[in-house]
């Protein structure tokens, strides 16, 4: 596995720009948060929730790169376990995890931290990094995923949806 280390430089690059290509679509075609979502994201530590857009799918998208898509599943990316993926400002949950508090929020989190690196390929090249070595999800950055998902969704309340109007 640590010898992907070595190729690192070459798959940056390419898996930067497959996600901004797949960023800009989830942003597209992607819904604004609701009340909820937004402070859930805010809990998670996301600056401006009002850029995220969420999409639901049927599959997730994966890298079309034979070598990258490769080396992803081979470290634990692209499962078909995966209930969400976040990319910059885009989050894609697939349609038996929409309404997943915890697959929400936990791509929410990997939103913050997109913030924090300042773009995705400085984001990807430590994420990676730490996918091919501890191993994922033992990197410090899905270890904090999973960690502040778990602390919000056992320790908050997500807020009721907003009331229907009544009819005439």
């Amino acid at each position: 596995m640590k010898s992907f280390l070595n190729s690192l430089p070459l798959i940056i690059p390419l898996a930067a720009a497959w996600c901004e290509k797949e960023e800009a679509l989830m942003l597209k075609e992607g819904s604004i948060l609701d009340e909820s979502q937004t402070a859930d994201a805010r809990r998670a530590g996301v600056v401006h929730p009002d850029k995220i857009r969420v999409q639901q799918v049927e599959k997730l998208p994966e890298v079309d790169h034979a070598d990258i898509l490769f080396i992803a599943k081979q470290v634990g990316l692209f499962s078909a376990k995966s209930p969400g993926l976040a990319l910059g400002y885009g989050i894609c949950l697939r349609l038996d995890a929409w309404n997943d508090r915890y697959a929400f929020v936990h791509q929410c989190v990997h939103v913050a931290q997109y913030e924090r690196y300042g773009n995705i390929r400085a984001f990807l090249t430590d994420y990676i990094r730490e996918c091919i070595d501890p191993g994922y999800p033992f990197g410090k950055l899905e270890q904090e995923a999973i960690i502040i998902a778990k602390d919000i969704c056992k320790s908050t309340v997500p807020l009721p949806p907003p009331p229907q109007p009544s009819a005439p």
